[in-house]
């Protein structure tokens, strides 16, 4: 009996047996698949691997970027932007690289990228939050990536994650080379941009294979004054075991520092509001060199005396940095125990090291002050009072964030074929610790030009550690019938998540005030607290069906329930009820997803067709508000907006007709998306966002290109992609949308393995991004009502790169 048939079929799954009834009633008795070798498919020297472009022989819609699709792309490109070019994400960046981590914005279905799973050669890289998280481009350089897939709604129960809500994205990297060699490719590019790429590669000695990398990246901020600098070493070493054993170690070092650039309003963008500079649009920015002579830099008249107290001088770019120094550990060992059985374990540590500065206002002198004022004078005055160690401030405060922590865990896996069945099962289990604190400190006379005085702290605000403990379990089944036509998964995962917080939440923890008015008084604060949170779920169901129309289509559908640990849980517990209580448990998000869709890989074509559903509940929004006395400095905090559904369809395809003779091919990907809201967000007076759109989500993204090949050293293309319009509020507010654009890019490689000297393989390749220099909003930072704040998109921007091997 095939162990699939004793598996107990829960309602929750009743949606694929009425797919697979579809799929079997609509598809004719075909040849066999096996033997078929006489299967073209579509080919090119940009075109690596049809089958896994479009997932072939996966039950869900899965997509990839391959890896001569990586090699085309500007030379540095993060690991978000590598998206961009994949059916149903919208990806924003910042740049035309998407280095900087706090104007990066990805939307798939109902879906923003903290609740999208991130797997690193199957390492999970955990949340994807700037400050205590792991975002997945610190890990990734597109050099030694073989491949990106992304199931973009329904990833597989085997794979490690407690963020995702349904999509997984992995990263592969290549495999250490058989043979010794150097590898280097050196772009530069506007904006100062110089990039260097080193691979060494030992070859096979023994039973061993390895390479080790290094990238150094420097570069102009493209907004503003200030750079961008980035050290990354990667390492991996291959070691066959004997038989179909064999291990992996890697080893990745990333070492970041760049300049922050300000999110901006709308009425600045449309020159209705100017910095000091009398900058505006696109081109508005933090200030290099502080205009002391300008009226509008006058001391603040409720500080007397204090010649740098006007909050203008916030608006400086050497007092917002972000530096994050963070270290990647993974051993894998497969074990071939014999034929059709292995088992695979992951063991990994990451160290996370970093801290992060704005500036901060002087504020008032004059007790019991509110709002914007409420700033380091005051805030430092009632610390004082409360008894704190702080020291009354200068001018403007060098605000310092630090974060820090580790992260370990192991995955494990055994894989067991038995006659028609292919039975996984596994389990990971991750400690994730995270200490981040908040304060402010003098600068030298209190000049925003000054260096900090990190003797002289002016005020506290947050001081905590949180703690992450994961374990997952999952079983899937792979059920092979009609001579591997049919294929049919089931499986299932648990989820236990434990979260712990303790430490000083907010300002009242250190201090609370009494009295009214010019008699307000600093009192002792509420003192460290803790809390804690669990979520359970032992039964959370995936199934998906496969069948092969013939060697070339195939129907696929696919079901899917996750649960997520609440994104931005630091951020939840930091805030104080009244009478200094604690925040109540959240509630875990929860989601289901429905796929059913086509793929075919013919002589000429290539596509995916796939409709999808999705709906889930407890969706926590993150809302972006600027920070008072911060400038344009910003601060996120997160809600509970209740239900959310998305439906629509995903296309991607590639064409090379034959007409053409190899001179051309195209390829095109078309998302629609219809997401909304389905409550209103709970207030004393509820604000109606029932039926509105999401914020950011865009209804329709339309991208494709074309690719020319006139010989055999020269390939060349020009893509574009269209984003239709955005609401940046969750009120859909008049006035509050963000125009559909256009942008369009493209690059010339020339060079087919040319030779000099010892150099081989020598090719020169020119990208540009932003081809025809669009002027737009791009990125949003959405908020309940009004209008959000914005990143614009960034100019044309030009880049050369030029590779070698040794």
């Amino acid at each position: 009996m095939p162990i699939i048939s004793i598996l107990h079929l829960s309602p929750r799954v009743a949606l694929l047996a009425a797919c697979a009834a579809s799929a079997l009633g609509a598809a004719q008795a075909q040849e066999p698949v096996a033997g078929e070798e006489d299967l073209i498919t579509v080919t090119g020297r940009r075109i690596s691997q049809s089958s896994e472009a479009i997932g072939e022989d996966k039950v869900s819609n899965v997509v990839a970027v391959t890896r001569e699709a990586l090699l085309s792309a500007p030379s540095g490109i993060s690991g978000l932007k590598m998206l961009e070019q994949l059916p149903g994400f919208n990806v924003q960046t910042d740049g035309a690289l998407g280095l900087y981590e706090f104007g990066n914005s990805v939307q798939t279905r109902a879906f923003n990228l903290d609740q999208i799973g991130f797997v690193v050669d199957g390492i999970p890289t955990g949340r994807s939050d700037a400050f205590g998280g792991s975002p997945v481009f610190r890990y990734v350089d597109n050099e030694n990536l073989g491949v990106v897939e992304a199931a973009i709604g329904a990833g597989d129960v085997s794979l490690p994650s407690y963020s995702t809500l349904g999509p997984i994205v992995q990263y592969n990297s290549i495999a250490p080379q058989e043979e010794m060699g150097l590898f280097v490719s050196q772009s530069f590019g506007d904006f100062n941009m110089k990039r260097t790429f080193i691979r060494a590669s030992t070859g096979q000695v023994g039973p061993f294979r390895a390479y080790v990398s290094r990238t150094k990246l420097d570069s102009d901020l493209w907004r503003g004054p200030g750079s961008v600098d980035r050290e990354h070493w990667e390492g991996q070493i291959h070691a066959d075991l004997g038989g179909d054993s064999w291990a992996r170690f890697k080893f990745v070092s990333n070492d970041f520092f760049d300049y922050d650039s300000p999110t901006i309003s709308r009425a600045q963008y449309n020159c209705a509001a100017r910095n000091a500079l009398g900058q505006c649009g696109r081109d508005f920015a933090y200030i290099e060199n502080v205009p002391n002579t300008t009226p509008g830099f006058a001391p603040n008249p409720l500080a007397p005396g204090i010649y740098y107290s006007n909050s203008a001088y916030t608006a400086v770019y050497n007092l917002a940095i972000n530096v994050r120094k963070d270290k990647l550990y993974g051993a894998t060992f497969h074990a071939g125990i014999a034929e059709g059985v292995w088992a695979e374990s992951t063991l990994y540590w990451e160290d996370k090291d970093g801290y992060g500065v704005s500036p901060d206002a002087y504020g008032s002198t004059v007790r019991g002050t509110t709002g914007a004022l409420l700033n380091s004078y005051l805030r430092y005055l009632y610390q004082a009072d409360a008894g704190l160690p702080v020291f009354a401030p200068k001018g403007v405060q060098y605000g310092l964030s630090g974060v820090g922590g580790d992260r370990y865990g192991i995955t494990n896996k055994l894989h067991w074929e038995m006659g028609s069945n292919a039975i996984e099962a596994g389990l990971w289990a991750e400690v994730d610790k995270y200490h981040r604190t908040q304060a402010r400190y003098n600068t030298v006379d209190g000049s925003p030009a000054g260096q900090p005085n990190l003797d002289e702290l002016v005020y506290l605000r947050r001081d905590y550690r949180s703690k992450r403990d994961t374990l997952q379990v999952f079983l899937k089944d792979t059920l092979k019938l009609a001579d591997e036509r049919l294929v049919i998964d089931l499986g299932f995962k648990g989820l236990l998540l434990d979260y712990s917080y303790r430490g000083y939440r907010d300002f009242d923890d250190y201090y609370r005030t009494t009295g009214t008015g010019l008699n307000t008084r600093g009192i002792a604060g509420w003192g460290p607290k803790s809390n804690r949170a669990q979520y359970r779920d032992f039964f959370l169901p995936m199934a998906g069906l496969l069948y092969k129309i013939d060697g070339r289509t195939q129907v696929f559908a696919s079901y899917a329930e996750n649960m997520a640990l609440p994104k931005g849980m630091d951020d939840i517990y930091s805030v104080i009820r009244p009478g200094g209580a604690l925040v109540p448990q959240p509630d875990p998000e929860r989601s289901t997803n429905m796929e059913l869709g086509i793929r075919t890989n013919q002589g000429q074509v290539y596509a995916s067709l796939a409709g999808f559903y999705t709906k889930f509940k407890n969706r926590i929004q993150s809302i972006t508000t600027f920070l008072q006395g911060g400038g344009s400095a910003t601060e996120t905090f997160f809600q509970n907006v209740g239900r959310v559904r998305s439906y629509g369809v995903e296309f991607a395809g590639t064409y090379k007709p034959s007409f053409l003779n190899g001179l051309a091919y195209g390829n095109l990907n078309v998302t629609y998306n219809n997401a909304k809201f389905k409550d209103d967000i709970p207030a004393a007076t509820p604000i109606p966002i029932a039926d509105k759109y999401i914020p950011d989500s865009a209804k329709w993204i339309v991208s494709g290109g074309v690719t020319v090949e006139p010989a055999s050293w020269l390939v060349a293309n020009i893509s574009g992609k269209y984003t239709s319009k955005r609401w940046s509020t969750f009120t859909n507010t008049p006035g509050s949308s963000v125009p559909g654009f256009t942008v369009f890019s493209a690059y010339v490689d020339i060079g087919d393995g040319w030779s000099f000297g010892p150099v081989k393989s020598v090719k020169a390749r020119f990208n540009v991004d932003n081809l025809f220099d669009k002027d737009t909003l791009s990125y949003i930072s959405s908020s309940v009502q009004g209008d959000g704040s914005f990143r614009p998109l960034s100019p044309r921007t030009f880049q050369f790169t030029i590779t070698g091997e040794i």
